[in-house]
Parts: structure tokens; sequence; C-alpha cells
């Protein structure tokens, strides 16, 4: 079976702007892949955790979409992307010279050679040493204010080049944004990242 044939679990997939992190600001096509057992409380995309609820796209199709939308970037996420084997996709992807990136909760090995890392860590289920070596962006979501210490107890796991930003939980930011903002102060080598895409109102 050549990568094109290859099929993934699609819950979605659309061209719009990214709101979060690094790239914040940056056109990219989102490919958000179902199956995540990592069971955030606080998810918003809960309906993306069962991994048989999606219809299955091969990379083809994915190409074509992603290449007729005139992006430079695909963001693989889910659900948790790396609970598939990702090197079809992105070795497609490399092939056409698009920047393929991954949201991920670290929780499992990553399958495949992305050109950007967003490690989102979980306490659900707790990051890998691997992928925490390797991960280009480490950007842990603020619940309560216990997570901000829980975060920063990863950072000798990362390497010197990762990016560091803190953000707060959608229903929680009138509480959480205060204390984030006093600890970036304190604590420079940490950014604020905030869901821009929620006061665009776009996806």
């Amino acid at each position: 079976m050549s990568n094109l044939d290859v099929l993934y679990p699609v819950m979605e997939h659309f061209y719009t702007i990214q709101g979060e992190g690094y790239y914040t600001g940056h056109a990219a096509y989102f490919v958000r892949l179902g199956g995540c057992n990592v069971g955030c409380v606080w998810c918003d995309v809960k309906e993306s955790w069962d991994i048989d609820a999606h219809p299955k796209i091969s990379v083809r199709e994915i190409i074509d979409k992603v290449t007729k939308s005139g992006t430079k970037i695909c963001v693989i996420t889910g659900g948790e992307p790396a609970m598939h084997d990702l090197n079809p996709l992105i070795d497609e992807l490399k092939s056409i010279n698009i920047r393929s990136h991954i949201e991920t909760s670290g929780a499992y090995p990553l399958l495949g050679n992305p050109d950007w890392i967003c490690l989102s860590p979980k306490k659900f289920k707790f990051p890998i040493p691997e992928t925490l070596a390797i991960a280009d962006e480490f950007k842990p979501i603020v619940f309560h204010h216990s997570d901000i210490l829980w975060a920063e107890s990863f950072i000798q796991s990362l390497s010197s080049n990762c990016k560091l930003y803190l953000q707060t939980e959608w229903s929680k930011s009138d509480l959480n944004l205060p204390l984030i903002i006093d600890y970036v102060k304190s604590n420079p080598q940490w950014k604020i990242s905030l869901q821009t895409h929620k006061y665009l109102n776009i996806p």
C-alpha cells in the first residue's frame, strides 16, 4: 500500500488561522484525527475521543484538500494524533513542501518526523520522556493554579530551544489569566498563549 492510500479517522478538517502558541496568526490547514484516551475533563472536542466515530479518509484526499487551500502549514491535531502512525501523512506533506505541525499531549511515542511539535501535556496521562526531549513548543493548559508549578517541573526534560507557553483553559480565563500574567512577569522564560481564534470567532 502506498502512503497515499493509507486511511486516517478524520473528525474534521478546515483552513483557518492558527490561534495558539508560537505560530499564532499564521494561516494553517487543520486535520483533526479521531481517537484519544487521555481524558481531559475540560476537553472542548470530546466528540473526537471515539476513534470509530469518524470517517476514514485517505492521505490522497487529505493532501488534495491541503494543496487546494494554498496553505504552507498543515496542523495535525486531535484527539491525540500520536495514537496513529503519522509517517505516511507527514512524508507526503514533506514531498510537496508543506510544513507538518503536530499538537500532542506527548503521552505516546511520535511515529513521524514533523517540522514542529507542540507539546501540551496533561495531568491525566503524563508525557513520555522521548516526546519531552524533542518538543519545539511546550504549551501546558492551566485549569487550576497548581498546574503552573506542575508545568515548571518538566523544564529540565525539555531542550534548551523549546519555546515555553502557559495557556489558560478557556472557561477559567477570568480566574487564571491574572495568575499567569504575574507568573510570566516573574519568570520571563515563559510566554502567554491565548486562544485568539475564539476571540476572532473562527475555527
